[in-house]
Parts: C-alpha cells; sequence; structure tokens
C-alpha cells in the first residue's frame, strides 16, 4: 500500500477527510436552527462522530445509549491491571482510514503496529495446518506452496478486478477514473462469490485445492479468508483496493479511548455553545437510556421514546445502531421508512465473531531460544479451533495479554454456549498441541475474557457481510441520507454506522456515514455547506453509487 491510498469509494469516491478538515467547517446553520435537538441513537463510533460535529454546528444532540458506550470499540480492562486491555471490538486500524484517523489525531491517542501474520510487529508467526507447524519471520521461510498462494491472489486482482488501475485512481483521488473502472465490476460481480471468484479465477485455475485451502486457512495480511468466501466478492475488493488489510495499527490503551475522549472533548471552534461545552456537559454527564420507540409527532418533528416511558420531540433523528434493532428492540413507524428501505434493513446479513483473551505476567514470547534461535510462540494461524492466535506487549514491567482464538461464522458458532473458562481452556489444550514444549498455563494470571457479538441483545452480529446480490440493498441504505424524493413522513431520520457503508466492520465506514448523516440534519434543517467546501450530498449527482435495475 502507497501512503496516498485511502478508503476514497470505490462506490463513491468523495473525499471526507479533506471535507472533514476543511478550514471553513462542515456547513452553515440559520441562527434561528441553533440549539435545535437532534436525537442520536446509539453512542458507537457513528453516534459520537455525529453528535459531536453536530454540536460543532450549533445544534443539540442527544444521544441514547441502551448498553455500553464505544459500541464495538469495546476495550476491557483486566481486573487489578488497569492499562491492560481486551480488544472486543474493533482492534486493528488501517492507515488508509484517513477520516477515522483524523478523531484519532485529535484525541491525541497513541499508536503502533498492529502484530498481524508475517509483520515485523509480529516479530515472528506459526502457520499450523494439517498437524504440521511451519515457523516463520518472512514469507520467504514458509514453502514454496505459500508464495504460489500469495502471486496468484495478486493475479487474479491484477487480472480480473483491474485492480493495478483501481489503486492508482484511488491513490490520485480521480473520481471519475474509479467510477469508470469500478461500474462495470458492479454490474458483472452483483451475484458473485469470493469462492466463486477464487476457484474460477485464471490464476487459481492451475493449481491444486490445497492451494484453496491455504487461502482459505492463512490468507495473506490480517489472516484466513474461508470465513467470508460466502460474501459477495465486491465487498471483499473494496477492502484490498482501499488498503484496509494493509498497514495496519493498534490504538495504545485501547480503542474504546477514542470514542470516550471525544464524548469530553472541547472544541476550539463552535457555533452557539460557549467555548468549553462538550458532549458530556451537554448531557449533564450521561448519555439516554435505551431508546424503545421511535415515532412522527408531526410533519416537522420525531419522537423518541425511552425505557422509562419518557418521551421527547425532535427535529431530526440519526439511527447509528445495527438496523435489525429497529424490528426487534425499537417500536420504529413503519412509515418512517419507504419499503424498499424496510426490505433493505431487514436483508442486512450480520456476520458472528468470537474473541477470548487472557493476561499473562510478562511477554515471555520475546526472547528468542539460544540453541533453536526462534521465539517460543509466535502469532499462530491454524486449522485448529483457535483460528487466530495474537500476542500483544504491553511494555516494560506490565503484564502481556494473548487473544487465544479469533474466530468467525460456524467456528464462532463452536463457541457460542461455552463459559469463558472453557473457552479458555479449549483453546490453550489446542495451542499446547503447537507448542508442545511450553508451558502457556504457567503465564497465565487472572480470569479470561471473552465475547460473541451475535449474543448481546444490542447488536446480535460483529458486523454486516454483504451476500451476493445485496448491492441495491446497500445502495438503498448508504444513499439514505438524500431525501429530496422522500415523502414528508420519511423525512428527518437518518441511518449512520459501519452496516450502513460500503466496508461494514471497519470503523472508517462508522464515520464516513456519520458525516452523510451530518450533511443530512444540515440539509434537512435548511442549512448549507460553504462553497469552497461542497459535501456528500452538494456533488452526489456526480459521484453517486451506480443504480443496478431492480
Amino acid at each position: 500500500m502507497t501512503e496516498h491510498t485511502s478508503v476514497f469509494g470505490p462506490d463513491f469516491p468523495f473525499a471526507y477527510d479533506e471535507w472533514l478538515k476543511h478550514p471553513d467547517g462542515l456547513g452553515v446553520l440559520d441562527k434561528n436552527q441553533f440549539g435545535k435537538k437532534v436525537a442520536i441513537v446509539g453512542a458507537g463510533m457513528s453516534g459520537i462522530v455525529t453528535a459531536y460535529e453536530l454540536m460543532r454546528l450549533g445544534l443539540q444532540p442527544v444521544i441514547y445509549e441502551a448498553g455500553r458506550m464505544g459500541g464495538r470499540l469495546r476495550s476491557e480492562k483486566f481486573p487489578n491491571a488497569d492499562n491492560v486491555v481486551a480488544e472486543l471490538g474493533g482492534m486493528r486500524f488501517p492507515a488508509s482510514a484517513k477520516t477515522f484517523n483524523h478523531y484519532v489525531g485529535l484525541a491525541k491517542l497513541d499508536t503502533r503496529p498492529f502484530p498481524n501474520p508475517l509483520t515485523d510487529a509480529a516479530k515472528s508467526t506459526v502457520v499450523d495446518l494439517a498437524g504440521e507447524a511451519l515457523y516463520a519471520e518472512s514469507m520467504e521461510d514458509l514453502p514454496a506452496i505459500y508464495k504460489e498462494v500469495a502471486d496468484a491472489w495478486q493475479q487474479a486482482l491484477d487480472e480480473e478486478a483491474c485492480f493495478q488501475e483501481l489503486r492508482q485512481a484511488i491513490d490520485r483521488r480521480d473520481a471519475q477514473a474509479v467510477k469508470a473502472l469500478w461500474q462495470p465490476l458492479v454490474t458483472e460481480w452483483d451475484d458473485r462469490t469470493f469462492y466463486d471468484f477464487i476457484s474460477t479465477s485464471n490464476a487459481f485455475k492451475p493449481l491444486t485445492f490445497r492451494h484453496r485451502e491455504i487461502f482459505g486457512q492463512v490468507g495473506f495480511g490480517t489472516g484466513g479468508w474461508d470465513s467470508d468466501f460466502r460474501n459477495s466478492m465486491l465487498e471483499i475488493l473494496r477492502v484490498v483496493l482501499t488498503g484496509c488489510d494493509d498497514d495496519q495499527c493498534l490504538i495504545v490503551g485501547g480503542a474504546e479511548q477514542l470514542p470516550r475522549t471525544l464524548w469530553q472533548h472541547q472544541p476550539d471552534t463552535m457555533e452557539h455553545w460557549p467555548i468549553g461545552t462538550s458532549l458530556m456537559t451537554l448531557h449533564g454527564g450521561a448519555t439516554r437510556s435505551a431508546v424503545t420507540a421511535i415515532d412522527r409527532h408531526s410533519d416537522s418533528l420525531l419522537t423518541v421514546t425511552d425505557q422509562y416511558n419518557n418521551t421527547d420531540h425532535y427535529d431530526a433523528v440519526v439511527v447509528c445502531c445495527q438496523s435489525w434493532l429497529l424490528t426487534t428492540s425499537i417500536e420504529t413507524d413503519e412509515s418512517l421508512f419507504s419499503q424498499p428501505h424496510w426490505m433493505a434493513l431487514d436483508r442486512t446479513s450480520y456476520m458472528q465473531s468470537s474473541k477470548t483473551f487472557v493476561m499473562v505476567d510478562k511477554p515471555f514470547w520475546n526472547e528468542k531460544d539460544p540453541v533453536t534461535q526462534q521465539y517460543p510462540m509466535s502469532m499462530t494461524l491454524t486449522d485448529r479451533l483457535t483460528r487466530g492466535t495474537y500476542l500483544f506487549d504491553n511494555g516494560p514491567d506490565q503484564p502481556g495479554v494473548i487473544c487465544l482464538t479469533y474466530t468467525w461464522m460456524a467456528d464462532a458458532l463452536k463457541m457460542l454456549p461455552l463459559t469463558a473458562a472453557r473457552r479458555a481452556d479449549l483453546a490453550l489444550s489446542a495451542l499446547e498441541k503447537i507448542y508442545p514444549k511450553l508451558d502457556i498455563r504457567s503465564h497465565v494470571v487472572g480470569h479470561p475474557i471473552t465475547v460473541s457479538w451475535e449474543a448481546d441483545k444490542n447488536f446480535l452480529g460483529a458486523f454486516k457481510g454483504a451476500l451476493p446480490g445485496h448491492y441495491r440493498y446497500n445502495r438503498r441504505v448508504y444513499t439514505h441520507f438524500m431525501q429530496d424524493e422522500f415523502t414528508s413522513n420519511e423525512r428527518g431520520i437518518f441511518l449512520a454506522g459501519d452496516d450502513v457503508s460500503w466496508t461494514p466492520g471497519w470503523a472508517e465506514g462508522a464515520v464516513q456515514t456519520a458525516l452523510n448523516a451530518v450533511w443530512g440534519v444540515v440539509n434537512h434543517l435548511d442549512g448549507r455547506t460553504h462553497a469552497s467546501n461542497p459535501g456528500p450530498g452538494d456533488v452526489f449527482e456526480q459521484l453517486q453509487p451506480v443504480r443496478l435495475p431492480e
């Protein structure tokens, strides 16, 4: 990935980071709109960013949260070790996520490279497949078949997806070139699965099933890809085109710090509110509780009811929770969305995901064995129950952390009914088969921490994994902020969050859709952007995602 690669499209090639940092700001509201209330449903990254930017524009965001601030940026502290966390949600953030990274910089958070397989940050990697464990500090240490798989993957992308040309257009931020190259792929590939792309590409066809199996189990970049094999190839192509799978960092001390810091942050400049105002001070120190109903009060106002039957009226509502909650947890007036939009929201397909962490007395994996000249334990990719195991060094005189197992879909469902202790025990037993001379258990301190996102009533899954044929649904929800053609009853309620974006599972998508919602709210309240800094809605006609026939 070049330093210029960013999440610039490809479906809607708009430079959100440039719009965000422009000195003229995101827009202007008439003074008679200042202080108007906008309900924000969900205090994850999209909700907090939406609220923060609306506050800066002079509106009064009112955040509702059913559970814990941060959404799927959830950093769980180990008991009695305040500086040591388990990253239960988002934990690796690419350099190409330039809009998200704007807020990381604003919050002055420290980052460092994430220990992905075969990276310098990981130091070493063990690939354990079919009972054979291979130790590697670089790709050159692995058998030739692994390089054949990596080369086939890149060849398939170059030959079938115009990969180099598209990447160069994205790097140049040439919106029209991106659209010209990307739109034919959407038309041709909407029904194509990831596995179909691998199995039928000219690069993989001459190779064996074993090559495809290695790609599924190990992959290249962040690990194995087989849990995504059922998904639309368009979704996978977006990830690799925009560099989401490369050059990733972690946030030192935990990613949850970011939304919590923005909650307390006092902007240097803003309309209407006095300097020193923050989201926290506007809310009296705490968000509102869970939303149970959203309804239409009048042509211009919506109502939001919380779990204690408190009802308030709002000039606009931004829904940042996962879309299924609008039909399972929140009694939502059906007329607020068109039936095509309801179809899109209900057809969202969520990925299951499970992680289990333990704290260890020290990062014992850092010292090489003087005889073998190998690290005693490595970042581990395997076909065993654990699938992916990651090692985190928290610095001198601090305990280390092992993500014992990071699994998806069917592998995650195997963990679903098990306790944290049982999950840790199974994972440690699997790792003992890979490292028979290493007593990992002797280093474990405290209780394990685990998560299954599909079991959380506020999430019902980790994130969206678009299936073949879902492009039209994705387009409907992503472009929902453009409301001029809606009926009056459908206006004023907006969607945001990574499951609304084209890049689900990446915090960049949460931020970009939050900014779409900000533009939508300003437009709904008769505001405008500066001519020198047009927003996503101002250039929508030129950049809009291709519309497939219904």
